[in-house]
């Protein structure tokens, strides 16, 4: 019974803690990393997985410990509906295999793919309703998953449905929250960004009317549209600023730059890619600035530099975010360098306390690296 009550506490401890990182405001996939990982720790498995299922019948969203970024980049897209992951899927039982290879229904793996044996797959319940499955490989005990280990993880999902239940809830709460701040910045936008221009293209019209027969109040006219454009783009930046893509609030910063990164390094022939240690929480307009000024240094070095290689790295040193974006391309004499938007990059990152600064010369590349105390 002690064996028992102790594996009990186990389980409730690691369920806890993905319950606590909806509360500590992490993202979903965050949530859903948590629960792999305490799962792959409670049954001593080499490779953990957590799938949920989309409306088509594949998955929306695929997590795993056990493989690294490069043998994801490697193995390609997510796995959709075949073989021992569309059978789960389709009959949302559990699954617990000896050697996953000579299971009739397993059909094959992409090159990559680490060879797997031993196998335990258990779907994570809402009464009738498959919030997703936990998939479990290659237990480091000699001797493979028994029906101990089932009843252990079938516990374990049990609870975890707690934790996947309010990351739901609290993404949905999270949606609709952004959608009123969008309408609340649209309003904004009316009210204030749009009465400015409205009055500015007035005088401009009166300052027109005026040139020929009383340029001295033509010239009042045109400084008052000069000062009213000013003042109109000042609202309009601070407007912009508030806007929060959609990305920060599903991923967080880190998984959004990660799959931007990734995308980037599709479409461009140059080699780009991201690290990322592990990061505290981190305030809402911090996250807008770094991800902005990691877009507009990976624009720069992609179409302006000529680089074959751009690495993206964000750390946490000494009580601060750091972001670097360096590249191996041409460089370039930074007394000419205002065309590239580093005013705008140093202005963000200035925005939420941060400093950024700027290397580069003509054949040594270019490293932007920003730090914001946080």
């Amino acid at each position: 019974m002690d064996a028992v009550r102790a594996d009990r506490d186990e389980i409730l401890q690691a369920v806890s803690s993905a319950v606590l990182a909806v509360t500590r405001h992490l993202s979903v996939r965050e949530v859903l990393q948590v629960i792999v990982r305490s799962a792959q720790r409670l049954l001593d498995a080499r490779y953990a997985a957590l799938g949920v299922p989309d409306d088509d019948g594949s998955f929306a969203e695929f997590v795993a410990e056990g493989i690294t970024d490069k043998q994801w980049d490697a193995i390609g897209p997510l796995p959709r509906q075949h073989g021992m992951l569309g059978v789960m899927l389709r009959e949302g039982a559990p699954a617990r295999l000896p050697d996953i290879r000579k299971d009739p229904r397993f059909e094959y793996w992409p090159k990559a793919h680490p060879v797997m044996k031993d196998f335990l797959g258990v779907p994570i319940r809402d009464g009738e309703e498959v919030l997703g499955i936990i998939f479990l490989a290659n237990k480091r005990t000699p001797g493979g998953f028994t029906q101990e280990d089932q009843d252990l993880l079938t516990l374990f999902a049990a609870h975890a449905a707690i934790a996947l239940t309010n990351a739901r809830l609290y993404e949905r709460g999270r949606e609709l929250a952004m959608l009123e701040e969008r309408n609340r910045v649209a309003r904004e936008l009316h009210d204030a960004v749009t009465q400015k221009l409205f009055s500015l293209r007035l005088s401009a019209q009166a300052a027109g009317a005026m040139l020929e027969q009383a340029p001295d109040k033509a010239a009042v006219e045109l400084e008052r549209v000069q000062r009213l454009a000013g003042e109109a783009l000042s609202e309009l930046r601070a407007v912009i600023v508030e806007l929060r893509p959609a990305e920060l609030d599903r991923h967080g910063l880190s998984e959004t730059l990660r799959k931007h990164v990734r995308l980037l390094d599709r479409l461009h022939p140059s080699v780009v890619a991201f690290e990322c240690a592990e990061l505290p929480p981190l305030d809402s307009a911090v996250e807008v600035a770094v991800l902005r000024v990691a877009q507009e240094a990976l624009h720069n070095a992609l179409r302006h530099s000529g680089a074959t290689h751009v690495l993206v790295r964000l750390s946490y040193e000494d009580g601060k975010l750091v972001l670097i974006v360096r590249d191996d391309g041409s460089g370039f004499e930074q007394a000419e360098s205002r065309g590239l938007g580093l005013v705008s990059m140093r202005d963000r990152a200035e925005s939420v306390g941060g400093v950024m600064t700027v290397e580069s010369s003509p054949g040594r590349g270019t490293t932007v690296r920003v730090e914001v105390g946080v």
